[in-house]
């Protein structure tokens, strides 16, 4: 039977990545002078922006030969990036394996459970993000990424991703006519605001780049790794995907202050996100105030509320 070649026809689930709506925030931001623009990633298959990275690492390996029919793919993910490497080793054929811990919420272990990943756990303290919990599941998964026929996707160390973020940098010029002022994100691998910063900067070097660490892990810009709940971010180290010659300012939030913006979010602009989102927007203001009028700043909603429906953040 014939393919459909109506190009508003997606052929697979793949193809629904990307393309995401921009839209600009009215009420949180009522008395600045700046446009903030926030991207709804959550406008992707798995309800997030690691989508776009997931299909990167899976394509460009499979183009350089590392991954075949038949293998394995492995990884270490708090679960946003495990479930869409689920959604996307799902429609390619592929088995997958994901070391997670309990610090993440139940949602995400789910999601990924439900499109047929197999899941090993490993205990956090007190169900929070640790300076250690991150390298514990890199070392296990390490460990079992000897076993015959596994491919690590490995994403802390997967420059493969910067490719899938720089088609959300691209998106975000051609939604602002290439006018953009600011680029504000938090970050975890850092792939997301190395991609986007890498395409910004090379439009305009003048456009700030402005990322965000947990107040109370502060590692990259004050040296200190503590215990946080801002899910995705502050992993305890030095991302090595991090380019401090794509960034010109990193701020800290705390977990108090994401968890109140994020319900913010929710309630004022009808954006049901996450809380590394809600520390997105409490940077995002502050830069905001002094950008000035008629200056345009975007950050990411990096993922749906969905996500975090049995956590604080909505209880």
């Amino acid at each position: 039977m014939e393919l459909v070649s109506d190009p508003k026809v997606k052929q697979t689930a793949l193809s629904a990545i990307g393309n995401t709506p921009l839209v600009k925030l009215n009420k949180v931001t009522k008395e600045l002078d700046a446009n903030v623009f926030m991207k709804l990633e959550y406008f992707n298959p798995t309800g997030s922006y690691k989508d776009r990275m997931a299909l990167a690492m899976i394509e460009e390996a499979e183009k350089e030969g590392y991954l075949k029919e038949g293998d394995t793919v492995l990884e270490y993910t708090g679960g946003s990036t495990g479930s869409s490497l689920a959604f996307v080793c799902a429609v390619k054929g592929y088995k997958l394996k994901i070391v997670t811990s309990d610090a993440f919420s139940d949602e995400k272990i789910d999601t990924m459970r439900a499109f047929g990943a197999e899941l090993t756990i490993i205990p956090s303290p007190g169900g929070k993000t640790t300076p250690d919990t991150i390298p514990n599941m890199m070392k296990l998964a390490e460990k079992m990424s000897k076993e015959p026929h596994t491919y690590w996707t490995n994403q802390f160390h997967n420059k493969h991703m910067l490719k899938g973020y720089n088609g959300l940098g691209k998106e975000i010029l051609d939604q602002l006519n290439a006018q953009v002022d600011a680029f504000v994100a938090s970050f975890g691998t850092a792939g997301c605001s190395m991609g986007v910063a890498e395409v910004l900067k090379a439009r305009n070097k003048n456009t700030a780049i402005v990322l965000i660490e947990p107040e109370e892990s502060p590692i990259v810009s004050k040296g200190i790794a503590g215990t946080h709940d801002i899910e995705g971010i502050g992993v305890g180290f030095v991302p090595p995907l991090l380019n401090r010659e794509l960034y010109d300012e990193i701020q800290t939030v705390s977990t108090e202050e994401a968890i109140d913006m994020t319900r913010k979010l929710a309630r004022k602009e009808g954006i049901f996100t996450g809380t590394s989102s809600g520390a997105n927007v409490v940077a995002s203001l502050r830069v905001a105030r002094k950008l000035g009028a008629g200056k345009n700043l975007v950050t990411v909603a990096v993922d749906s509320g969905l996500k975090y429906l049995s956590t604080e953040v909505y209880h």
